[in-house]
């Protein structure tokens, strides 16, 4: 794999498992919302879910990309 590759695949990579494993709750949480509104959308409906699950996800893509590299290579 080039290092291109390499370097836009790892931040992908934490985001994708910071969305979907460690912020679960909130993910589904907005998406219950987007679901339940969807048919009559408005600015911020989903809002304070929305911001929720977004400052969960930084947090976890900061965590992860604070670590040592080697624990980066085995996710």
């Amino acid at each position: 794999m080039s290092s291109t590759t390499t370097a836009v695949e790892r931040p992908l990579r934490r985001l994708a498992v910071a969305s979907t494993t460690t912020c679960a709750s909130q993910a589904s949480a907005y998406g219950k919302c987007i679901v339940a509104t969807y048919t009559d959308v408005r600015k911020d409906t989903c809002k304070d879910d929305f911001l929720k699950f977004a400052k969960c996800v930084q947090s976890a893509v900061r965590r992860l990309f604070c670590r040592p590299a080697s624990i980066l290579t085995a996710i």
